[in-house]
């Protein structure tokens, strides 16, 4: 036992000295790699670099690209990764597809490995994406290269859980995010510093740097610290110097591996574009999806609920294909739910705005088809690049445009991007606007999502900047209307209303040119301007005549508001003083009524709601005797002029007044009762009663008259029979007692114990009395009873 207890106060001995030993530090051969690593940053040659090995990064960096299969970098990698590790800003451009997501998060993780970065030393890296999607992919690529590190990552990005994301966001050392959301957290979260910040990522850069994200970033960048590494990288990257001032970029690097080759846009990539009208677009895409059924396509539209309303409409019809639908409305998780399955299927068609067009890298597309013109060739470049995608990726682009949008083939020419002009084969179009109308038809939601569809696609042609291209005036609306299944085409509000701006703009205008010439009449002193002021404004000025103005009516007016000012007139002999356009305010809209309000307006009224008088044929009233109130709560109630609704009052005013309804309910139900046994009682006598020998006889009994009196004949044998008889007779009085009395009166068995008569026998009365009257008579006397009632019977 004793050596058994010092062998265990040993062991105990040795685990207390390995717990509280220190910890360790970093090695010192960790250090000398560092060391190596950074003095080989200046004697990168990136015409040298055949593989990631000839780079000088970490064994932890090498192990995550080579389990990833990347083994040899692309130009815009060789060029920038050298660049990012020697400190300097880079402006990186190249070719969608060309692998700049590891352009910049191989220096990410090289800089913090150097400067051994750790969770307690906050963020030291930043990434900002335009879109969630793209930073969802980064941060999975950077999930995949970097799992040997030790440093923490985090996607901050919108439709997440805030508060999960403020509770850690001072344990992130590399930030992926969207702009809105990473402002959300400098704004709000305590614990979000970024003092220490290393290096400033903008992916997809000059979209970030829009007119979209201006004040957003503005916002951001003030809050980070001046001295740090910025990298911009983008397939149309920016040169605009005042983008790059308030970035604080003042010597960048430019990296642009692809600049001097021959086309912008991958040479795999084979593009094509065909030219069809307004109402033709639809049928082609059906056509074009039918006819492509084992391929993977991603077709872009201008507007969230062009895409929903097709990507309904198509799952009705059923192509025999996999459909999709990616747009800004949406959840955060169904986008993630509906990137992830289109990456993941391979035969499938994706309905998507420019959400998709920027920087997702999805696998194996085969069509990417532009449904809707793009904005500028940037735009163009950036959807078509969603195919043929790394080195030896091949896809094919299609562009669908309207006669009045070919001028854009020019703007794509001039741009290095080669396109060539194709026809449709129309043994191989389908229609299925017979189907489309009939589907229409029956689904009323379906109809209302067209006509938002209609009304958004002739909303972003009107926005477009560019007026020699997009003009929605030369648009056919009705054809196109009825393309999407839309007899009767929408209203277009927003083009009503512009219309009416600009005219009244121009009113205002030609009046301003007639109050300067009738100025210069009176400076002048002379009748007729002079010739040199002919010319003034634009157009000829307005001669004022002094004839009676007839007033004018407008029958089509189409005003939003109320239609009760369709009548206007002019008034007589009003002084104008000049107005100049700046001064004129637009008028404000009337604030639409509420229910409420109109509550109130009737209340003050003292107007009574849902109430129905109903008239005699001579025009007098009926009093209605429910809706009057019979307790005294109510009539004061009543009586009060106060504004509102007291509630509890109101409650205590309903329950005295239940009190007088349920005794009003009990009177009718017994009124109702006592009418339903009065009508049964005039029944029966109609009907007559029967006896118990089956004859019909009426309520006073058979007609015994002509038999003798038998009290004079035989006398009462003892004193029972008499009470008997006696009780008998008081149940006679007592069947000729009133109504009332005859329904609620006691039994006859109560009756008989109350009045101390003991009844011998349960037989009938009429039974009896027959059988106490055979009895007493003669064999003669009993046939001639006998005789008479069988003639009463017949």
């Amino acid at each position: 036992m004793t050596n058994e207890n010092n062998s265990e106060k040993r062991n105990t001995k040795k685990t207390k000295h390995k717990l509280f030993k220190p910890r360790k530090k970093k090695s010192v051969e960790e250090d000398s790699a560092i060391q190596y690593l950074q003095s080989q940053y200046d004697k990168i040659i990136p015409e040298d670099i055949k593989s990631f090995k000839d780079l000088p990064l970490s064994q932890k960096t090498l192990r995550g690209l080579k389990d990833n299969n990347y083994t040899v970098p692309t130009d815009i990698q060789k060029q920038a990764i050298g660049y990012a590790l020697q400190g300097k800003d880079i402006l990186g451009a190249a070719k969608t597809g060309s692998g700049k997501t590891l352009a910049f998060l191989i220096p990410i993780l090289e800089l913090l490995f150097c400067k051994k970065w750790t969770r307690l030393d906050g963020v030291g890296a930043i990434v900002i994406s335009p879109t969630r999607e793209l930073a969802y992919q980064i941060y999975e690529t950077l999930r995949k290269i970097g799992h040997f590190h030790d440093f923490s990552a985090g996607l901050i990005i919108g439709g997440q859980n805030l508060k999960f994301e403020k509770k850690r966001m001072d344990q992130i050392n590399i930030l992926i995010c969207s702009p809105g959301r990473l402002l959300q957290h400098m704004d709000e979260n305590p614990l979000f510093d970024c003092s220490s910040l290393q290096m400033l990522i903008l992916d997809e850069a000059d979209r970030c740097l829009d007119m979209g994200f201006q004040t957003t970033m503005n916002a951001i960048i003030e809050n980070l610290p001046p001295k740090r590494q910025t990298l911009l990288f983008s397939a149309t990257q920016t040169k605009s110097v005042k983008d790059l001032a308030r970035l604080s970029l003042s010597f960048p690097t430019y990296v642009a591996p692809h600049e001097q080759a021959d086309t912008v846009t991958p040479e795999s990539l084979q593009q094509s574009f065909i030219v069809c009208e307004i109402d033709e677009k639809l049928g082609i895409l059906w056509s074009f999806i039918k006819n492509h059924l084992k391929q993977k396509v991603l077709v872009f539209m201008a507007t969230c609920k062009q895409v929903k309303y097709t990507y309904e409409l198509f799952c009705k019809l059923r192509p025999g294909v996999s459909l999709l639908a990616l747009y800004g409305t949406l959840h955060q998780e169904k986008r993630e739910r509906i990137y992830q399955e289109f990456c993941r299927k391979s035969n499938v068609v994706l309905f998507a705005t420019d959400l998709a067009s920027r920087g997702l890298d999805f696998p194996r597309v085969n069509w990417v088809i532009q449904y809707d013109c793009p904005e500028n060739v940037e735009t163009y470049i950036h959807r078509a690049g969603r195919t043929a995608r790394g080195v030896f990726g091949k896809g094919e682009g299609l562009l669908m445009l309207l006669p009045t949008e070919e001028r854009i083939v020019e703007d794509l020419n001039n741009s290095k991007i080669p396109i060539n002009k194709i026809s449709v084969d129309p043994s191989k179009l389908m229609s299925p606007q017979r189907k489309i109308e009939a589907l229409l038809s029956d689904n009323t939601d379906l109809k209302q999502t067209a006509q938002r569809a209609f009304v958004s696609y002739l909303k972003s042609v009107f926005l477009m900047k560019n007026k020699d291209i997009f003009n929605v005036h030369c648009l056919d609306t009705d054809a196109y209307a009825k393309s999407l299944g839309l007899i009767v085409p929408p209203r277009i509000r927003f083009l009503q209303n512009v219309q009416k701006k600009n005219a009244l703009h121009n009113n205002l205008k030609q009046t301003e040119n007639a109050l300067m010439v009738e100025k210069l009449k009176t400076t002048l002193g002379n009748d007729t301007p002079p010739s040199d002021t002919e010319d003034i404004g634009q157009g000829k000025p307005k001669v004022v005549s002094n004839k009676k103005a007839v007033p004018t009516f407008s029958f089509y007016n189409e005003v939003d508001s109320d239609e009760d000012d369709f009548l206007y007139f002019k008034k007589k002999d009003v002084d104008i003083e000049p107005v100049s356009i700046e001064d004129v305010k637009p008028s404000k809209k009337k604030k639409p009524i509420t229910k409420a309000a109109v509550a109130k307006k009737i209340l003050k009224k003292k107007i009574k709601v849902n109430t129905t008088i109903k008239f005699t044929d001579d025009g007098e009233a009926i009093d209605d005797d429910k809706k009057d109130v019979k307790s005294e709560l109510a009539k004061q109630f009543e009586n009060e002029d106060v504004g509102g609704i007291d509630i509890e009052k109101a409650k205590e005013v309903l329950q005295e007044e239940d009190k007088f309804d349920k005794m009003r309910f009990r009177d009718k139900v017994k009124a109702k009762h006592k009418e339903q046994k009065r009508k049964l009682k005039n029944k029966k006598k109609e009907d007559g009663e029967k006896d118990d020998f089956g004859t019909e006889t009426d309520s006073d009994g058979p007609d015994l008259s002509w038999l003798p009196d038998p009290d004079k004949i035989y006398e009462p044998k003892h004193d029972s029979d008499s009470k008997i008889l006696s009780s008998q007779s008081e149940n006679d009085s007592l069947s000729s007692a009133s109504e009332d009395e005859k329904y609620h009166r006691p039994t006859k068995r109560k009756l008989m114990e109350s009045k101390g008569i003991v009844q011998e026998s349960v037989m009938p009365r009429k039974v009896r009395k027959l059988e106490d009257i055979s009895a007493s008579l003669s064999v003669s006397e009993a046939e001639l009873l006998a005789m008479q009632l069988l003639k009463a019977k017949k």
